[in-house]
């Protein structure tokens, strides 16, 4: 071709496409049949468009369409201009294709399958073509979510089986197995270390499962020093994994008291009580919790009760609690118990734990009776904790706690020895019945099982934190059972407002006295800047005694944190 007639031709060919790009045109697209032309349209494919180069593409895209809709056979038969402003695109769908059987070889685990609706066997499964991209979408991302990111699959093989099915193998290219090689945090820096080892379970050259990670940071949030911010993520290079978390640090230190008054049988004469209670948590970044109580009850009883908690020690996957308890009654006894615990965090939800508890108590009385006398008690201990929290709610975090002990030992005073096996449950339960309504139920106990009783090392109960409408601790027996119950009704977010009715069981074989009490009243409940802020009405009887209004109790407490 002479060189002049081919600048020609090219500059036709340019004016041509340029005054295609200039103006707006329209595609047609038709079957080989009509039936052929309404599947072709039901696909609502976009008719204008303002060049060539935007129409192409999207006969290409239908082409696609129509594949994955299972007409695998169907072709292109022609794309050509009817007139400036209108190109006309035939297909032939031919033969439709309904499902595919794919056969996988044990390359994946069929446990994926079970996630979704999948049909299938141990050797195959059977997927509508419809589905086809999106079920093998989901089958990667599961793969890739077991430690294998990289991983792609394949069909290879595709034949067809029969008029309306397809068979073909699945392959899986995997490439070498990722490991996590280092864990760094974000937001708050100083998170103790044992606690992503031991406590989220994440371990540096542990096998890579982002759906594991993820399951694994979101028990972050029932961490009272420690919530997520965002879900981790991982930046992967040509030889290491690296694992991002993103925490901050929360405000988890909290002092509690409140202030209790009411009539004395005896003096009519108003008098009050209350009790101050400090919990520091994780102030030296190592998730150690220390706690201290001091109460001054009515009857002239004050308790001093100091606890420590060191969670993970050394990094271990032991921590060992420290308690110190000293409880004085007037000028009648005191005693000191002492206790010591190595715990085991089972999972974010349950620990265990087995220790040693001593007891010393001192009769301050001038003789000793045969309900008061020095004692000295060993027990060997052994604790259950599960704890269920929902941290949505500000008001009451944690929704479900059962705490259960017990131990078994030997008590000493003047010359017997005796010995002695001691049960303690503290359980809760908040039933939600939606938003605004919900029931609070509670459970606590002690057992003493001896030969002989002293008045001295018998548990006591009573007041704000037992049977609501007594004195506090003005109550001692070797068994008891308090149940507490509230109905509860939200004002709004940060009010509630809810009844009291509580009951117990006591048996005193020390004096030979049971009984059973009871309480009733109302209180409510207000979220403030300074803290939780409570009021509560209550009053208490004996069973067959009328209630009386001068023997009510009135308590305020208010928790803040900091």
């Amino acid at each position: 071709m002479p060189f002049k007639l081919r600048v020609y031709k090219l500059i036709f060919l340019m004016l041509f496409f340029a005054n295609l790009n200039s103006q707006n045109i329209e595609l047609k697209v038709i079957g080989k049949s009509n039936l052929e032309t309404k599947v072709i349209d039901s696909l609502n494919f976009k008719k204008a468009h303002k060049n060539f180069t935007s129409l192409n593409s999207e006969v290409l895209a239908l082409e696609k369409k129509l594949q994955t809709l299972g007409y695998i056979d169907s072709e292109l038969i022609k794309l050509e201009k009817e007139n400036d402003s209108l190109f006309l695109a035939q297909f032939s769908l031919k033969n439709r294709f309904e499902t595919i059987t794919i056969y996988y070889n044990n390359i994946i685990n069929s446990d994926i399958f079970k996630l979704s609706d999948i049909e299938f066997t141990d050797s195959y499964f059977v997927v509508p073509i419809k589905n086809l991209e999106k079920t093998l979408e989901f089958i990667n991302s599961e793969i890739a979510n077991n430690g294998s990111p990289f991983a792609t699959l394949q069909l290879k093989e595709i034949t067809k089986e029969s008029k309306n099915t397809l068979v073909a193998s699945l392959e899986l290219v995997r490439p070498a197995g990722r490991t996590i090689d280092k864990v760094i945090v974000k937001g708050y820096e100083k998170f103790p270390k044992s606690f992503i080892r031991r406590y989220l379970k994440i371990k540096p050259k542990q096998n890579f499962n982002l759906k594991r990670i993820k399951e694994k940071t979101n028990v972050l949030n029932d961490l009272r020093f420690a919530n997520q911010i965002k879900d981790p993520e991982v930046l992967f290079t040509k030889d290491s994994t690296i694992l991002y978390m993103y925490i901050e640090k929360n405000k988890s230190n909290s002092f509690d008291g409140f202030l209790g008054f009411g009539t004395n049988e005896d003096t009519n004469k108003i008098e009050f009580d209350g009790y101050l209670n400090l919990i520091l948590t994780n102030n030296l970044n190592y998730g150690e919790t220390l706690r201290l109580l001091y109460k001054s009850d009515e009857n002239d009883q004050k308790t001093f009760d100091g606890n420590i908690n060191m969670p993970y020690l050394f990094a271990s996957p032991l921590g060992v609690e420290l308690n110190l308890n000293i409880f004085k009654k007037d000028s009648s006894f005191v005693t000191v118990s002492q206790a010591a615990k190595i715990n085991y965090q089972l999972d974010p939800n349950n620990s265990i734990a087995v220790g040693i508890n001593t007891v010393n108590s001192s009769n301050l009385l001038d003789d000793d009776t045969f309900l008061i006398n020095d004692f000295k008690s060993n027990k060997y201990l052994i604790n259950y904790i599960h704890t269920r929290r929902q941290n949505y709610d500000f008001l009451f975090p944690v929704n479900f706690l059962f705490d259960i002990s017990a131990g078994i030992g030997n008590r000493t005073f003047e010359d017997t020895n005796e010995n002695q096996t001691k049960f303690t449950i503290n359980s809760f339960k908040i039933f939600n019945l939606n938003d605004r309504n919900s029931i609070y139920t509670r459970v606590n106990g002690q057992l003493i099982n001896s030969n002989t009783y002293l008045e001295n090392e018998l548990p006591r109960f009573g007041g704000i934190n037992s049977i609501r409408g007594f004195e506090e601790n003005s109550l001692f027996a070797n068994l008891f059972g308090v149940i507490n119950t509230e109905y509860r009704y939200r004002l709004n977010g940060n009010i509630y407002v809810h009844s009291v009715i509580d009951a117990a069981y006591f048996e005193n074989e020390a004096v030979d006295q049971k009984g059973k009490l009871f309480g009733f009243g109302f209180g409510f409940g207000l979220l403030t800047k300074a803290g939780l802020f409570k009021f509560n009405y209550s009053s208490g009887k004996v069973e067959n005694q009328k209630f009386k209004l001068s023997d009510s109790k009135v308590h305020i407490s208010l928790t803040a944190n900091f």
